[in-house]
């Protein structure tokens, strides 16, 4: 059975997308594949995520990301709303849910870390209701 597929979505596929997109493959490769993207694209991920992702976790995620459109990535399983504060984008999926998570662009790295934080116990749960689904359980 193939692994389902998540994709986690924002506007601009910059900031809380790709720090959940690269949580996701750090923690649940095992059990689902991790995608982000968006409506727009930014030219670059955030460089305040991208240097605390560095520093927590040892992820480089501008060797292994970059901003995509909601038309750059397969079908998905499962869609992940960051949060959006404004219309969410919609891609369809079996299931979806919306994290609710304040961007932190443009805050300290303590807003920032305490957003990695809560996106990491947010792929945890999300990675054992996949689980117990899959297993049955």
């Amino acid at each position: 059975m193939s692994k389902p597929k998540v994709a986690f979505i924002c506007v601009h596929n910059s900031c809380r997308s790709q720090i959940a997109e690269a949580l996701g493959k750090y923690l649940a490769s095992e059990i689902f594949e991790s995608f982000s993207a968006g409506t727009e694209t930014k030219p670059q991920i955030n460089p305040d995520a991208v240097r605390l992702m560095k520093q927590i976790y040892g992820i480089d995620m501008e060797k292994t990301q970059y901003s995509k459109l909601l038309s750059d990535i397969p079908q998905v399983d499962v869609v992940i709303t960051m949060g959006c504060n404004v219309k969410c984008p919609y891609l369809p999926c079996k299931h979806r849910e919306d994290w609710g998570l304040d961007d932190p662009t443009g805050k300290s790295d303590e807003d920032f870390t305490q957003i990695i934080k809560m996106i990491e116990e947010k792929i945890k749960e999300l990675q054992n209701k996949l689980e117990n689904k899959i297993t049955g359980t």
